[in-house]
């Protein structure tokens, strides 16, 4: 049946009583392509049949669907023309792992971080309202994403609509770990309440049998049903929102899922629609472990066992040491915003159940509540992928370094991260965190000095952040082990003329830089910073009185990057050398693979060898 869908619509042309087979030929398509290039498997594999009924109901690209995240939306860009670019998912040149704006005229929002689509869905019903037009909007949005806070402003915003907008709850209880909190607790429960769904469901059918009955019957039947929802389902949190609430219902029958999205298209107001699925359905592995088929690398198809190693990353040495200072120290806490597993704190969290914190997907809280548990004597460390922790800015800023208070961030993810694209890059937490008063900043050259850095940051006095990228950490440097002190950086080369200063994990980059001008004939010096902020100034000031140039290294942004901190320095106190910033220019980096991103910016050996060959000779003027 796959054959037969080609471009937009071509759902439609599809017989009903085949689409559990295309559902299923979907499914063994999208294994068999994820297992060679890796991508968001469970997720999608959970929205087959919730996606053939969305567009077998609605009009794209007039109508629009907003996928929330969109790491479920494989099966929508299947229906929209893109099979056949599945061989490139999430590879350089290929299709983007996220709905893309600039791929097709079916995907209405770019998006890749969570709890966005209510907003922006929003957004577009009052354009319609304000345009007079009659498209329809349909945001979907995961139970993961409704625990963060953004999600809630969009609802107690709803009231402003007044025409039809469709919010499609898709309940599958897992985020990127599985749920937690109230709001999983209350689906769960809603979930469960057999009393409620099976009365529905009898009234419903018993109704489809009676001859045609007064709209004042039907209006009464209306007001008994929510009287009886508000007794048997706790709380009936969405209808008190101002929402009309349909389901649950069964996420893997189309036409069940048809019948109520057409219902749900006719109503006059915002309507929610609430949809039961199985992450990681069809695939055994995938179903077992959600979690670990949420994001995976290429893995065999026959066990599902992933191809890279795991052990020898910066995330593993992460790991290792918090489980090792949670048993020393009865202070030290550890806060994840939904992603348990990801950062490294599972086994942790199962050591010390009482000192670990998931907040679900509540980055913001996740800061506040870590300067709460400051305030009253513990340690908190909070771990949170780069590009995540953005959300947060506000929190960092006011209600942890305002106050000098001791929290600890560990921020995985940070530079390039490869597949995900523009959306995860950790490229800005430079200098996001660099701006703000009393912030420390450290960046390790391996997994070694990670450990470094992270003991001595939960010994540290205020708020203090490491970061450090995804993949694996080096052993290139394990000769070089002097003791991290607070602003204090590393020679690990002396040479003379050009000094190499470089951040965290581009030292491999540095040194391997390092050998090809060795063997140019220059002497160059390598520079291991370890100190972001406040980096050291005083070796910045030795270093130029016996060298005329310095290039520094970073994968991070240029604008507020350690480069410009250090041009600024050069500046202040108007150093005789000459510096070089290598950074990202101000641009979003798309998919690719961390070589592919690094060379596409400049940043690989060979670039970086060549700008180094080229500002030792550049010719200096004469005063």
């Amino acid at each position: 049946m796959l054959e037969l869908i080609n471009k937009i619509g071509d759902i439609k042309k599809i017989p009903e009583n085949r689409l559990n087979d295309l559902a299923a030929e979907i499914r063994r398509f999208m294994i068999e392509k994820v297992s060679k290039t890796g991508g968001h498997l469970a997720s999608s594999l959970g929205t087959v049949e919730l996606t053939i009924a969305l567009h077998r109901v609605y009009d794209l690209p007039s109508d629009k669907i907003i996928w929330d995240v969109g790491h479920q939306a494989y099966t929508h860009k299947i229906l929209t023309g893109r099979k056949d670019e599945f061989d490139r998912l999430r590879q350089e040149g290929g299709i983007s792992g996220f709905p893309r704006r600039s791929e097709s005229e079916a995907d209405s929002f770019d998006t890749g971080h969570s709890s966005t689509s209510i907003s922006s869905g929003l957004g577009y019903v009052k354009a319609r309202e304000l345009s007079g037009e009659e498209y329809s909007v349909v945001s979907v949005i995961g139970d993961g994403a409704l625990t963060g806070g953004l999600a809630y402003e969009a609802l107690n915003n709803v009231s402003i609509v007044h025409s039809n907008f469709v919010i499609v709850l898709n309940d599958n209880e897992m985020s990127i770990s599985k749920n937690v909190g109230g709001i999983s607790d209350y689906l769960a429960r809603v979930r469960t309440s057999e009393a409620y769904t099976g009365l529905k469901m009898t009234v419903s059918s018993n109704l489809e049998k009676l001859p045609r009955i007064g709209s004042g019957m039907i209006e009464g039947i209306r007001k008994t049903k929510s009287s009886i929802k508000h007794f048997i389902v706790p709380g009936m949190f969405f209808e008190d929102m101002g929402l009309t609430y349909l389901g649950p219902v069964d996420g893997h029958d189309i036409k069940k899922l048809e019948n109520v999205l057409i219902e749900a298209k006719s109503f006059p107001g915002p309507v929610l629609v609430h949809v039961i699925t199985e992450k990681g359905r069809g695939y055994a592995p995938a179903s077992k472990n959600p979690t670990k088929f949420h994001g995976i690398s290429a893995f065999k198809v026959s066990d599902g066992e992933a191809a890279a190693n795991n052990e020898g990353t910066f995330t593993s040495y992460f790991a290792r040491e918090m489980v090792r200072l949670g048993r020393e120290n009865k202070k030290i806490t550890a806060i994840t915003a939904a992603m348990k597993e990801g950062v490294g704190l599972k086994r942790f969290a199962s050591l010390y159940p009482d000192r670990f914190f998931d907040v679900g997907i509540a980055e913001e809280h996740a800061v506040t509540f870590a300067s709460g548990l400051a305030l009253g004597g513990y340690i908190p460390v909070v771990a949170i992928y780069s590009s995540f922790l953005q959300r947060a800015m506000d929190q960092i800023m006011m209600d942890v370094c305002a106050q000098k208070l001791h929290v600890v961030f560990a921020l995985d993810r940070s530079g390039f991260v490869g597949e995900d694209g523009k959306t995860h890059q950790g490229l800005f937490d430079i200098s996001y965190l660099s701006e703000i008063p009393n912030m420390t900043l450290m960046a390790p050259k391996d997994g070694h000095e990670l450990v470094e850095m992270l003991d001595l940051a939960v010994e540290m006095d205020g708020p203090v952040a490491i970061r450090y990228p995804k993949g694996a950490q080096t052993d290139r440097f394990r000769g070089f082990c002097a003791p991290v002190r607070r602003g204090k950086a590393e020679v690990l080369r002396r040479g003379k003329d050009l000094c190499i200063w470089a951040v965290g994990n581009m030292c491999e980059t540095g040194d391997a830089v390092c050998s090809n001008l060795i063997e140019a004939g220059y002497d160059p010096t390598l520079v291991n910073t370890r100190f972001v902020k406040p980096f050291d100034k005083e070796l910045l000031k030795e270093l130029s009185k016996d060298h005329k140039y310095i290039m520094t290294l970073e994968e991070n942004i240029s604008i507020g990057g350690f480069g410009r901190a250090v041009l600024n320095e050069i500046a202040k106190e108007k150093l005789d050398i000459i510096a070089e910033i290598c950074a990202v220019s101000d641009i979003f980096v798309d998919h690719g693979t961390v070589s592919q991103q690094r060379k596409r910016c400049g940043l690989d050996v060979d670039s970086l060898t060549e700008r180094a060959l080229k500002l030792i000779n550049t010719q200096i003027p004469e005063n």
